[in-house]
């Protein structure tokens, strides 16, 4: 077991007939033995490449974008980073933790349709442009204070197959999608895509089939209103772990 560090974490390449416990199982008896008894975190980060891997296999022309708050470790980050993903980042300290590690800002989009205005104003500041709304409230924020913004309309689905739900505090109707489109068209702020979350958990994939249909609704409201919309952000729900009914493939195949 070959070990190595640098000044934000350690890593280590595992030989033949070593395995992650093995790791575990070092790293307690070191703090044990050291006066620094603090908290310590272990990755696999094999499995995210072979997960990234796996992405693209199945969905070439989806590029992944890595919500930071799920774990912002900087070995995990700067992986994905070194593979080519992009970053959904909900807060300042999460977009200046990502540029830190020298992601450019196109690769960055702020998903967060409750934004304080601080913080939209520092988006501004460092070049993020793309960031989520769901209401009249955050495109008025966004409209004052990020007049180069590219915002990403987020839409209510059905996440009732899902372990836990999105939809009772973010997105819009596709009602309200509508006088979201045609007030940003008044305020002249650019909407450039739309975006969706099933729910973390989902347990149908045909959930997805819903939410894609409802998106190009709302693309073509905004073509009719003359928005060029060319992104869609389909979320997360994506079965990651082994021990799940539903797979990953099964999803992307809708």
């Amino acid at each position: 077991m070959n070990s190595f560090s640098n000044d934000d974490f350690d890593f280590s390449f595992l030989e033949e007939g070593f395995c992650a416990r093995d790791i575990v199982e070092q790293k307690i008896n070191e703090v044990s033995l050291s006066d620094d008894k603090d908290a310590f975190y272990v990755a696999d980060l094999g499995d995210i490449v072979k997960k990234h891997v796996r992405w693209f296999k199945a969905l070439p022309r989806v590029t992944p974008f890595y919500a930071v708050k799920c774990n912002d470790s900087k070995a995990i980050v700067k992986t994905l980073s070194l593979l080519g993903a992009g970053f959904d980042c909900a807060s300042k300290t999460e977009i200046q933790l990502v540029q830190s590690i020298g992601v450019s800002s196109e690769r960055i989009i702020y998903a967060n349709p409750c934004k304080q205005v601080s913080q939209i104003k520092y988006a501004a500041s460092c070049g993020v442009e793309k960031m989520t709304f769901d209401s009249e409230v955050e495109l008025m924020k966004v409209a004052r204070n990020h007049p180069n913004a590219k915002l990403v309309l987020r839409i209510a689905t059905d996440d009732s197959k899902a372990v836990c739900r999105l939809s009772v505090k973010f997105g819009a109707t596709l009602k309200t999608s509508r006088l979201l489109l045609e007030r940003a068209k008044e305020l002249n702020v650019d909407i450039i895509g739309v975006s969706f979350h099933v729910g973390s958990g989902c347990t149908d994939p045909q959930t997805y089939v819903q939410a894609v249909s409802d998106a190009r609704c709302v693309f073509d409201m905004g073509a009719e209103l003359g928005f060029n919309m060319h992104l869609l952000d389909i979320g997360g729900g994506f079965p990651g772990s082994e021990d799940v009914k539903l797979k990953f493939e099964e999803v992307c195949c809708v």
